[in-house]
């Protein structure tokens, strides 16, 4: 293929993995704790031209070279349910999950038929111990700022709040669950964060520059499929006018 051509196959390729994230965060604009992915653009030149030494520059084309989520805070949501808990500040709740501790920022908790206090997928909430939050009677659960749950005046355990430094290797698990990658890598315990009990944390997907964004993204894939149509019809009008002065 035509450098024209690569570089625009190019363009649609890094602009369909585009849509694929602004589809998956408008899907998720509802889901509460969500936090939206973005990508990265960068250039690609392939290792065969990377001593190019001939006229001209080497043919580039873009990329989405990595992909990285906005960890902003969503709104907190008033819904006066007991069970719900939102974090005002930086940090996430610590879950058992089915192959490591999860982190996550949706605090739409509940009950298990054993009494265990658990996310909305049925993972057990963490203690600071390490353990899990076990309720001993019908009687509402009370969770203090600094993640103290209590019944009954009997305290049940102390929330395992964690933090991330920029360095930390964390990804997605699902839509809003957060695992290291690095299995030798430790979160630091949240600092500056205060557990809110009957709120829910919103996503922080913005509907309206998210459809701006799908609206924009949809152009320029018009438009590169234009530039490859007329590339070919031209590289077609090349061919049959050489075939007509060589006839």
């Amino acid at each position: 293929m035509d450098p024209l051509t690569i570089a625009a196959a190019s363009g649609l390729r890094a602009r369909t993995e585009t849509l694929d994230l602004l589809a998956n965060n408008l899907a998720n604009a509802a889901t509460s704790g969500y936090k939206s992915d973005h990508e990265f653009y960068n250039l690609y030149v392939s290792p065969e031209v990377q001593d190019f030494a001939g006229p001209g520059a080497p043919t580039t084309v873009p990329v989405i070279e990595k992909n990285w989520t906005d960890f902003s805070q969503g709104t907190l949501l008033r819904t006066d349910n007991k069970l719900d808990l939102a974090l005002d500040g930086k940090g996430f709740f610590t879950a058992k999950g089915p192959s490591g501790p999860l982190y996550t920022r949706n605090g739409s908790f509940r009950l298990s038929a054993k009494g265990q206090l658990t996310t909305s997928e049925g993972y057990p909430l963490l203690t600071e111990d390490n353990k899990t939050i076990q309720s001993q009677s019908e009687s509402p659960l009370e969770v203090s700022p600094d993640g103290e749950v209590q019944q009954d005046g009997q305290t049940l355990g102390k929330l395992r709040l964690v933090d991330f430094s920029k360095a930390t290797p964390v990804a997605k698990f699902g839509n809003t669950y957060f695992q290291m990658t690095d299995p030798l890598a430790k979160p630091a315990p949240a600092a500056n964060v205060a557990v809110e009990q009957g709120r829910i944390e919103s996503s922080n997907v913005s509907p309206a520059e998210s459809a701006v964004r799908l609206v924009n993204v949809m152009r320029q894939f018009e438009m590169l499929q234009r530039a490859i149509t007329l590339n070919a019809q031209m590289n077609r009008s090349a061919v049959e006018e050489v075939a007509k002065v060589t006839s």
